[in-house]
């Protein structure tokens, strides 16, 4: 597959991602009596990503996430030339996502962005946790979920449900961490919103590059040496290759 057409894919799915995600976050999370709250949150970010891992998985892996992308590399799973290219996708998807986001919110009366759904620590965080605390929740959660993507996508795992247990465990994430820092476990979703809610949020945006790679990254590392591997050639889809 040529890389423009897996580019496209991963713009096409991380835009979906962050509309989804954080549209359910900004748009109807606390509708007055019928808000979703965080449970319908964390469903939204789950269904989003399975619904995107059966879409464009056959077509680019559907990383949909820097995080994702380089603990493939470290894996040994994706190729080093293609990560700056699948990042650049990714962001401008989260991008271009968060701009739609804003012009559809904005047509409220009295609209407000706030924290426009963006991850934040200590006075942004939802529970006012500390810096600490949002670091280690985002290298642990991110290892999790780098772990079970690879867990799920080897040959040995049952064909065509990868798709299922990386959205759950992503939906299991939020349900985990919305609390501590509203969830970022990726770098491009938590781009994409900080860039319209305001210098605050660009503020603290590294904290959401570094942990989530520290913890792709030692997930990709880690899960060839515990457990070994043998992977499918078609990673999110497990179609046994012709």
């Amino acid at each position: 597959m040529p890389l423009s057409r897996r580019a496209c894919a991963e713009f096409f799915g991380t835009f979906w991602l962050v509309f989804g995600g954080c549209g359910s976050a900004v748009l109807a999370a606390a509708f007055p009596q019928f808000g979703i709250g965080f449970v319908g949150v964390a469903l939204a970010f789950g269904l989003t990503l399975l619904t995107m891992a059966y879409t464009i998985g056959p077509i680019s892996g559907c990383h949909i996430n820097p995080a994702v992308t380089f603990g493939l590399f470290l894996a040994k799973r994706f190729p080093g030339r293609d990560v700056i290219p699948y990042w650049i996708a990714q962001i401008l998807g989260a991008i271009v996502a968060a701009g739609v986001l804003y012009w559809i919110a904005s047509g409220k009366p009295g609209f407000v962005a706030g924290q426009f759904a963006s991850n934040g620590y200590a006075a942004l965080s939802p529970g006012h946790y500390g810096m600490a605390s949002a670091l280690v929740a985002e290298i642990v959660l991110t290892f999790v979920f780098l772990m079970v993507i690879l867990g799920a996508t080897e040959r040995r795992a049952p064909v065509g449900f990868a798709g299922l247990a990386i959205g759950l465990v992503l939906t299991l994430i939020h349900l985990i961490s919305i609390p501590i820092d509203n969830t970022s476990v990726n770098p491009a979703r938590s781009t994409g919103p900080a860039i319209f809610a305001g210098s605050a949020e660009l503020s603290q945006l590294w904290l959401f590059w570094i942990a989530p790679l520290i913890g792709g990254g030692l997930a990709g590392l880690i899960y060839p040496m515990l457990f070994g591997e043998v992977v499918s050639e078609v990673p999110i889809a497990g179609r046994e290759p012709k």
